[in-house]
């Protein structure tokens, strides 16, 4: 089995959920395209550090639902199976071992602290069959908050000449091929500030789109997709 560079992993996992759309960590509406709560365990613990990051990216890219994640053995132990044929995501688990090493100085044996990161393979409960039905956890609707568009602003937008569509889906977003902004609807909002900074953001995207000025391409590559992030951040 080829080694896998975590450092990489990591990186290559957040990337892919800023290139799919608004992280679910930078989500200020309501209604879940999926479970955006913090991840557990199959035994109901928190995880922690880089892991939240990178189980709520593998939740919001592959539509799961459920907030739970565990290994296949331990679904096995809850009464469960893994369907044929799903792919397991990666946490990473952090420790530290001793070892015995032979002093520099005085040559007797001293016991020194390293640490190491090893994967673990982690499916979510919405993989796997024959869970209690607690493990099941559903999104959580769109809520209208009674957020009220401000007509100054609307009227700025507009003078963009930027497609904006507004659908029920969760997803804020700019599509390079069909040329649009994507948003959910502004009473979704907890406040019309967070939607229009949504959608400045989005704008950017757009404007750095093939039409104008180009450096965001419809196929572009990492490094080309992260220059207009930063863009559209700043």
């Amino acid at each position: 089995m080829a080694k896998i560079d975590i450092k990489q992993h990591v990186t290559d996992t957040i990337i892919a959920q800023i290139e799919a759309g608004t992280p679910p960590w930078r989500k200020p509406w309501t209604g879940d395209q999926c479970g955006v709560s913090f991840p557990l365990r199959h035994n109901g613990e928190q995880y922690r550090g880089v892991n939240i990051l990178m189980l709520w990216a593998t939740a919001s890219i592959r539509s799961y639902q459920s907030t739970r994640w565990m290994t296949f053995k331990q679904a096995l132990e809850l009464g469960g199976c893994v369907k044929k044929g799903e792919k397991a995501a990666r946490s990473v688990f952090y420790g530290t071992f001793e070892k015995k090493v032979e002093g520099q100085d005085n040559g007797e044996t001293e016991t020194r602290s390293s640490r190491f990161a090893k994967v673990n393979n982690v499916f979510n409960a919405d993989q796997i069959e024959g869970l209690p039905e607690e493990y099941y956890i559903r999104p959580a609707p769109p809520r209208d908050l009674g957020t009220r568009a401000d007509p100054e602003m609307d009227r700025f937008f507009h003078s963009t000449g930027a497609a904006i569509i507004t659908s029920d889906d969760p997803r804020a977003y700019f599509h390079p091929r069909k040329d649009h902004i994507h948003m959910p609807p502004i009473g979704t909002f907890h406040s019309a500030a967070g939607y229009y900074g949504v959608l400045g953001h989005e704008t950017c995207h757009w404007a750095c789109g093939p039409k104008r000025l180009a450096t965001q391409k419809i196929e572009a590559n990492k490094t080309e997709y992260a220059f207009d992030e930063l863009v559209a951040l700043s």
